[in-house]
């Protein structure tokens, strides 16, 4: 069995010490817990507010985020999803990476979101560059495929994940309180369509000026159920589940192996 421990948290906004002190408090009474994996929301650090990428931006080879995280994983000694941070390349770009640590606080992997927000007010194409590929991190547990927030609604990159032997699937975010539904369906379709475990993050209460993150984290099954979720509420979320279950299902019902090698429509 595979345990993890999900941080659905409020992030102050722009405030990286008051934010680590939070996520150390939440999961304070979880240091004997065995965890396989942690995983935080997406920019945990600083809150999801595109305007001050540029102010929160870190290099990774210099990083209070990349520290704080690895120290995170040797205290537990479990893999860690550390969510995403504002990261500034040598060059100066800015990206929203995701970051991935294992037991003894190694980074193993980092994926650049590759969908930006940028729509009903957001800016996230102005403060930042999008990523150019998939990643799959190899732990010690299994194979996991990153994914960021607006990545959700592409399916393009899940499947590239399922056929690139992806075991669990994991979407990092600061989702909005106003589209719950799509949250919820995106998230359980990327489940049943896959055939693979779903672990979907967000952060969760108020951004700034009465706009909300909705919360709602959850871990789904290949078939699409709730193996355990959340509401609003800040706290830590505990999951087991075993890969026999996905690997069982894939071999009864053939829908990966089912797919065409490409579909090209006549007009």
């Amino acid at each position: 069995m595979i345990k993890v421990l999900i941080v659905q948290m409020q992030s102050v906004l722009g405030d990286k010490k008051a934010n680590f002190a939070k996520i150390t408090r939440l999961l304070e009474g979880y240091k004997n817990s065995n965890a396989d994996l942690i995983i935080l929301p997406e920019l945990f650090a600083t809150g999801w507010f595109c305007d001050i990428y540029d102010k929160v931006a870190e290099n990774i080879k210099d990083s209070k985020t990349i520290r704080f995280l690895s120290d995170i994983a040797k205290k537990f000694k479990a893999n860690l999803i550390g969510g995403s941070f504002v990261r500034r390349e040598d060059d100066g770009t800015i990206k929203n990476t995701c970051p991935v640590f294992d037991r003894n606080g190694n980074i193993i992997a980092t994926y650049d979101k590759m969908h930006l927000y940028s729509y009903l007010g957001d800016t996230e194409n102005l403060n930042s560059t999008k990523g150019e590929k998939p990643v799959i991190a190899q732990t010690d547990i299994g194979k996991i495929g990153l994914t960021v927030c607006y990545d959700i609604r592409f399916p393009e990159i899940y499947r590239c994940y399922a056929f690139g032997g992806a075991d669990i699937l994991v979407n990092v975010a600061a989702w909005p309180k106003s589209r719950k539904l799509h949250w919820e369906t995106l998230s359980r379709a990327r489940a049943i369509e896959n055939q693979s475990f779903m672990i979907a993050v967000s952060q969760t209460g108020e951004i700034q000026n009465g706009i909300y993150n909705l919360g709602h984290s959850a871990v789904l099954s290949p078939l699409g159920e709730t193996i355990a979720s959340l509401n609003d509420e800040e706290t830590v979320l505990t999951a087991e589940f075993d890969l026999t279950e996905m690997k069982e299902l894939r071999e009864k019902v053939k829908t990966l192996s089912d797919k065409h090698e490409k579909y090209t429509l006549e007009v």
